[in-house]
């Protein structure tokens, strides 16, 4: 039976931002609704390489959020049979042969921060993770990062689902665009495009490259930096590597079923988007990263399409997260990032921490949208 007397929040969006917050707020007992414009996990959730990491150079305050977003999946880990789409198999990643190249100067950095950092020869990396072409890397090295690794986004947000929905929380999909009602100042209900009007204490906008969007509705800037992402999958193959892969060309992760999820800058940039706002990747694109991925991968598999998902890639304009209520309206919390995966269990937790508890959690105080105010 849901408690009258509690919170009435209500998520826009469902993918991992959106279904993590709710989950959270139901755990806390807060009467949650989510309201998704599609099915749950079809934005940018569908097309994220869903690396978990924080390698390379970042502020201090993004690296200890991110840390602590990766405890939370070894959390999950160690508490869920989940296998099969959350691993922690490491990363390796190696720059080009050129002056671009700053593997050692990352590898020091990640000495001085106590990140998990291992500096390896091209002849080495086998020694210490699998299925990797030694030719293909650089002859500056690579880093391999014990402690980091992946997860499939729809795997999670199912799982995550299941609990909302045994804790009350009522998920409404395919109510295409929503948008909050503000009442005296302050939010007050969320109405979808069909007219339906959901009533709430507090409203959360998690709804990726829309949120600047939608924050400008009510007068309110988010620097937005939203690119176009490209995530490509190979069909199933036998393969020894296990760890994500961060290279020059291509980027490359292990999936549930057997298959590689593939990315590159170069290929997104590629992606064509049409005046209506549709996007198209052209199959001499995918071709050519399915053969970049092949060309770094041990005894160079002859990898074959099984799908491709294109669309908005969001990022703020300052690449950090924006996540919090919006300045001078109460009841009106976003949250807008890249690293969706990575932050996703553990912004969903503090930030439904601070919306029941009205206490502000120290760990997202840099990333608040006031900085944008100015």
């Amino acid at each position: 039976m849901t408690d009258k007397s509690a919170p009435k929040v209500v998520v826009i969006g469902g993918g991992i931002f959106g279904v993590s917050t709710a989950v959270h707020l139901a755990r806390l007992g807060a009467n949650t609704t989510i309201v998704n414009d599609g099915p749950v996990a079809n934005g940018a959730s569908s097309r994220s390489l869903a690396w978990l990491n924080s390698a390379r150079k970042r502020s201090a305050a993004y690296h200890a959020l991110r840390i602590q977003g990766i405890e939370r999946y070894k959390a999950l880990a160690a508490a869920q049979d989940c296998g099969r789409w959350l691993r922690f198999d490491g990363g390796l990643t190696w720059d080009a042969d050129d002056a671009t190249n700053q593997i050692a100067e990352i590898f020091r950095h990640e000495q001085s921060i106590g990140y998990r950092t291992q500096l390896l020869g091209p002849r080495d990396i086998a020694a210490v993770t699998p299925g990797v072409d030694a030719s293909a890397v650089s002859p500056q090295g690579a880093i391999f990062n014990a402690g980091e690794g992946w997860v499939d986004l729809p795997s999670l947000i199912d799982l995550l689902l299941k609990e909302f929905r045994e804790r009350g929380g009522r998920v409404v999909t395919d109510a295409d665009a929503a948008e909050v009602i503000l009442a005296n100042g302050r939010a007050s209900a969320v109405r979808t495009a069909s007219g339906q009007i959901f009533d709430a204490d507090a409203v959360v906008v998690a709804t990726g490259p829309a949120v600047p969007g939608m924050a400008a509705k009510v007068g309110k800037r988010i620097g937005d930096g939203t690119t176009r992402a490209l995530l490509v999958f190979s069909k199933p193959i036998q393969h020894p590597l296990r760890a994500v892969l961060n290279t020059p060309r291509v980027a490359i992760r292990p999936t549930p079923n057997g298959a590689f999820a593939l990315d590159s800058a170069w290929s997104e940039e590629e992606v064509i988007v049409h005046d209506d706002g549709s996007y198209e990747a052209k199959p001499s694109t995918i071709k050519r990263l399915l053969q970049e991925a092949s060309n770094v991968l041990e005894a160079n598999p002859a990898l074959e399409l099984e799908s491709h998902h294109m669309g908005p890639k969001p990022i703020p304009a300052d690449g950090e997260p924006v996540v919090g209520q919006l300045t001078g309206i109460p009841g009106y919390h976003v949250v807008f990032s890249h690293s969706g995966a990575t932050l996703g269990l553990v912004m969903g937790e503090l930030l439904a921490g601070e919306i029941v508890s009205g206490k502000p959690s120290a760990l997202l105080e840099p990333f608040r949208p006031t900085r944008f105010d100015n």
